[in-house]
């Protein structure tokens, strides 16, 4: 059970999980620091921090600046400031003072509350902390109320300003040095692991494009540059929030650091007013022990734990039919389709865009979401009860964020769509978005995915959003509080899709959603909370997969990943690749195929419907177990192990990119096995020792040529 203990007589909390602690020192200046984070303290150990000297005092700075844990913008303090606001008289500094703690038990964890005051202003300040049964992660969040009444002559009290108020800043121990991991990348790119010596000064990353993005994740883990795969120090931290957003990582000349997380980008203006009352996302921080293997491993439990909403429930294999189709639509053509995928396998069928409105090509009839009456003359029902018939699931692909200017809705509502005034409102893929901080768009979003859900037997929404924002507020606009000034679009847009998303799963509890943004664009831990898995890249290339395969691990589980098997040669990268090369990559996620099965010959076909089979077998494995990533994807060899949570079976998934020089395949050591027992595999009936498997490796018998790869199954034997 966590434990937070507060330690009056030091004015000193420490928060403790499985393995880590967490401390808190106020000091008489009424400053919030951090102290400790790293290995389990008890109370007397964490007291005894305050026996060590002070930092060396320094002209013209504040000694302590970088060690703050609530990071108000002020006095002599330079470093990266995680709240500064504007006061209506032009005052920005920010003085608090310690107002009262409390500490709250739940049956699952604890949570701390730490309430400061502004010295003249009405303004309240909470940081909140959260901690988990079984877990090291910390939630943290701050609460911002603005306490202002009417003076004595009715005057109303003026609104505070906030220039930037930021979830956690998360305080680094002194590290021999610093190293910074991301990802980072681009449509078709996204994910891709990056590592990188931490320089002096800021390091900011960020989206300001309204979504999570492509080209950026928010989160960062920090080591000293020696921790490995699997040993080292790692210390990380997460924002669950998917609009713009940053994260900043900052090295200071005395070689202190902190990452401080928040929603909204830099510069983005929100009016606080009396009365009202407003809360950060959370940001998550770990810190873990074995290298970016366990930490990766460590975030895998805490998103099964307490972020996704059915965290024990496996994924149905499913087949899309928009790279057989795209926009060429008939009923007879998909029920054909799903013949063919139910035949292999599959579980559930999904049709994407082109089957609503006057959407027979991608610059028309986005917001229009009832069925194409020349392609469905009876409704979606007919293929829906197809579909049932043939055992498997239906799904839909909709896009309810957009709309295209040639369609109905935007004829009736053109000032729906995030504009502002004298700007042109700039398309993209031939569409425009919705100004979703409207309440009127909110319900019409809501009311139009209902109408779908409780008119038809829908069981799965590919959510798409394919666009970034353009021309977002400041805007007075029907329908909006907005005020000059205030840049609440970007905060109210995203609040307003959570809870659209959370009223339909309510009403729908049977339904299951995927987000996409045209692939990764929209991958966090609040849309993960509010879904069931995501799209990770419109790259279905299998070699650009494992890079961002790889990527997408090292804070998100499998179990969250879509991953499609396309046709070859790769209709985005002309790419030609093995059908087991394909599968085996696919295979490392949500096992989904894409490709144009008319098509497939009939040993593609049967070859197809033999690794489904085999995927569902392994299937509790890759997406309840646990993950150990062998080599990663810049290797010539690479691998990916799952265990199951009780050691009884393991499945490693091999990829050769190339054979060189004539060379042998090597063998592959595995890892989290019991060196004292005894692993059957499952298709050659060989036996290996333990011992062995981990020392000198398991042999691989790779098929010839490039772009080989295998699935062993092993199980546990007396």
């Amino acid at each position: 059970m966590p434990q937070i203990v507060h330690v009056p007589e030091h004015r000193l909390w420490v928060l403790t999980g499985v393995e880590s602690s967490y401390v808190l020192h106020l000091g008489r200046d009424e400053l919030l620091r951090s102290l400790h984070w790293g290995p389990r303290l008890d109370p007397e150990q964490a007291a005894s921090l305050l026996e060590f000297p002070p930092p060396r005092h320094r002209s013209c700075e504040d000694p302590y600046d970088g060690t703050y844990d609530l990071s108000a913008a002020g006095g002599l303090r330079y470093g990266h400031a995680g709240l500064q606001v504007r006061f209506a008289d032009g005052t920005r500094d920010l003085e608090l003072a310690f107002v009262s703690s409390r500490i709250s038990q739940y049956d699952a964890g604890a949570e701390l509350t730490l309430e400061f005051a502004e010295l003249h202003y009405p303004l309240a300040v909470e940081a909140r902390y959260r901690l988990h049964r079984g877990s090291d992660a910390i939630e943290r969040r701050l609460v911002l109320r603005h306490l202002g009444a009417p003076d004595a002559r009715g005057i109303a009290a003026e609104p505070i300003t906030l220039v930037r108020a930021e979830s956690a800043t998360w305080v680094l121990p002194r590290l021999e040095d610093y190293r910074l991991s991301q990802v980072r990348g681009q449509w078709n790119a996204e994910t891709q692991l990056h590592r990188t010596v931490l320089p002096y000064g800021e390091t900011l990353l960020a989206s300001r494009r309204g979504v999570t993005s492509h080209q950026a994740n928010p989160w960062a883990m920090i080591d000293d540059g020696t921790a490995t795969e699997e040993s080292g120090s790692v210390y990380g931290c997460a924002l669950a929030w998917s609009g713009s957003w940053q994260l900043t990582a900052e090295r200071m000349p005395a070689d202190v650091v902190t990452l401080s997380a928040g929603y909204g980008h830099t510069p983005i203006l929100r009016r606080l007013g009396p009365g009202e009352r407003l809360e950060t996302p959370v940001s998550v921080g770990l810190y873990t022990e074995g290298g970016f293997g366990a930490a990766s491993r460590a975030w895998h439990d805490y998103v099964r734990a307490h972020v996704l909403a059915h965290p024990d429930e496996l994924r149905p294999v499913l087949y899309n039919s928009w790279e057989a189709t795209e926009f060429d639509y008939t009923v007879k053509r998909q029920q054909a389709l799903a013949d063919r995928a139910a035949a292999l396998g599959v579980e559930l069928f999904v049709m994407d865009d082109g089957w609503f409105g006057a959407r027979t090509h991608d610059a028309a009839g986005l917001g229009d979401w009832t069925p194409n009456p020349d392609r469905f003359p009876h409704g979606l029902g007919p293929l829906i009860e197809h579909v049932h018939g043939l055992g498997m699931k239906f799904g839909l692909w909709v896009e309810p964020e957009m709309v295209n200017p040639d369609s109905d809705l935007y004829r009736a509502h053109p000032d729906w769509v995030i504009h502002q005034p004298h700007r042109r409102r700039t398309e993209n893929r031939n569409q425009l978005v919705l100004n979703l901080a409207r309440a009127d768009v909110a319900d019409w979003m809501h009311g139009a995915m209902e109408r779908l859900l409780a008119g038809n037997a829908i069981d799965f929404l590919k959510w798409d959003m394919n666009r970034p924002f353009s021309e977002a507020g400041p805007i007075d606009a029907d329908g909006c509080d907005y005020r000059p000034g205030d840049d609440r679009l970007w905060f109210d847009y995203i609040h307003n899709l959570y809870a659209v998303l959370d009223r339909l799963r309510a009403d729908h509890p049977h339904v299951r959603i995927e987000s996409c943004a045209s692939g990764g664009g929209r991958l966090d831990l609040a849309i993960a909370a509010r879904t069931d898995q995501v799209w990770a890249s419109d790259n279905t290339d299998a070699a650009d997969r494992r890079h961002i395969q790889h990527g997408f691990s090292q804070l998100y589980p499998a179990q969250l990943m879509g991953a499609w098997v396309t046709d070859s040669p790769n209709p985005f990268t002309g790419r030609a690749v093995p059908l087991d090369y394909r599968f085996h990559v696919a295979m490392a996620g949500l096992l989904g195929l894409g490709g144009d099965l008319d098509r497939w010959s009939e040993a593609e076909l049967s070859r197809a419907a033999e690794m489904v089979a085999a995927y569902k077998a392994v299937r509790p494995l890759i997406q309840l177990g646990t993950q150990h990533r062998l080599r990663g994807p810049e290797h010539e060899l690479s691998a990916v192990q799952y265990t199951a949570r009780d050691g009884s079976q393991t499945a490693v998934l091999a990829y050769l990119r190339a054979r060189r020089f004539g060379r042998a395949d090597p063998e592959l050591p595995l890892r989290a096995l019991d060196p004292a027992a005894r692993y059957l595999d499952a298709a050659t009936g060989r036996v290996h020792h333990g011992a062995v498997l981990l020392s000198r490796g398991l042999p691989l018998e790779l098929p010839a040529g490039d772009y080989a790869s295998t699935l062993i199954h092993l199980r546990r034997v007396e």
